[in-house]
């Protein structure tokens, strides 16, 4: 069996020492052109890999990022962890991603696995409002950052998120400024910052409108779709049904659009819906669902680049960036043309 090639063979074969062939393969500056080339030759030539390993002995980095996700099938997770494997190509990371089924002991030994294989820091796009691993790796300074979530002790934690309040409101007013009244509400549990705010941003709409909060509308459990389907439908066959459902999340919106066309309705004429996140499928012809844009490109792109940063200590200063949501009117909302009768 053929032996690994390894540093020794490069020198070698290029007639430089071995710690030329190192300052070559980690881009130091200070290597004559010349001599960079022929190194190079001698890799392509020979097949060389580096040993990843022991190179990250020696800089003390693996440039290898974890991130965390809650659920790796809810196309947001699933989209903005693709512009983030994009973007870290571009800083010559690699990406561990990690998914928990929202489930926290899952969550836990993620974070130790992580941890374990050495990463330089961490995304984590998945979390509940306490965590205490989380509150011991910040007290650790260890470079980590929160995407599309927040804890409640945030005092010290860097985050990209999306204005979910605001989002939640500029969602709820436009269903009201269609005339609807009895607007559902379909959630996961306010542990998460995420549905926590996204409720805050739904009665404060309600408050505001002089429209009064009606706990029969609303759903705050698992985030499943055979769950969301069977609430969905039990509300749109009570006879004061609601004229409207904001979902938290598009994927969740998609079930309570499949509850109307079982029940026979048409949309957006029957019942409006709408949405948040702006997943890829929510743009469709065939789909049209009216949603809040979170801006993913753009904050998966930030937020890897703010972690790359606090890896490379080029900031001592806390992260915390939040973006404007958007409201996208599409096909799922129209005007409330429901007659209701007392007979």
């Amino acid at each position: 069996m053929r032996n690994r090639v390894n540093a020794y063979d490069v020198a070698k074969l290029a007639g430089v020492s071995q710690s030329t062939v190192s300052r070559v393969l980690n881009n130091y500056s200070h290597v004559k052109k010349s001599t960079r080339e022929k190194v190079l030759v001698a890799i392509k030539e020979l097949g060389f890999t580096p040993d990843e390993i022991a190179r990250s002995l020696a800089s003390k980095k693996t440039h290898t990022i974890g991130l965390i996700v809650g659920d790796i099938s809810n196309p947001f997770y699933a989209e903005t962890a693709h512009y983030i494997l994009r973007e870290a190509r571009e800083y010559d990371y690699d990406v561990i991603i990690v998914d928990t089924d929202t489930d926290d002991s899952n969550f836990d030994r993620s974070i130790q696995t992580l941890i374990g294989k050495r990463v330089d820091g961490i995304i984590i796009a998945s979390v509940r409002k306490t965590n205490q691993k989380v509150s011991e790796l910040i007290q650790r300074d260890f470079p980590l950052i929160f995407y599309n979530r927040k804890i409640d002790d945030d005092g010290q934690a860097n985050f990209v998120v999306i204005d979910n309040e605001l989002g939640a409101k500029m969602a709820v007013n436009h269903l009201i400024q269609l005339n609807h009244q009895r607007i559902a509400y379909i959630s996961g549990p306010c542990t998460y910052s995420t549905f926590n705010d996204r409720f805050l941003g739904y009665k404060s709409a309600l408050e505001e409108n002089g429209i009064n909060y009606d706990e029969s509308l609303v759903y705050q459990d698992e985030l499943s779709y055979e769950k969301v389907l069977e609430f969905s439908l039990k509300l749109m066959r009570d006879q004061d049904r609601p004229t409207s459902f904001f979902a938290s999340t598009d994927h969740i919106a998609l079930a309570v659009m499949d509850a109307a066309a079982q029940n026979g309705f048409h949309i957006p004429y029957n019942i409006s819906i709408i949405g948040f996140d702006d997943i890829d499928i929510a743009s469709s012809p065939y789909i049209g669902l009216s949603t809040i844009s979170q801006q993913k490109k753009k904050m998966a792109s930030l937020v890897l680049k703010e972690l790359i940063s606090i890896i490379d200590n080029k900031s001592d200063e806390l992260i915390q960036i939040t973006l404007e949501p958007e409201l996208l009117i599409r096909k799922t909302t129209g005007i409330n043309v429901q007659i209701r009768s007392n007979g």
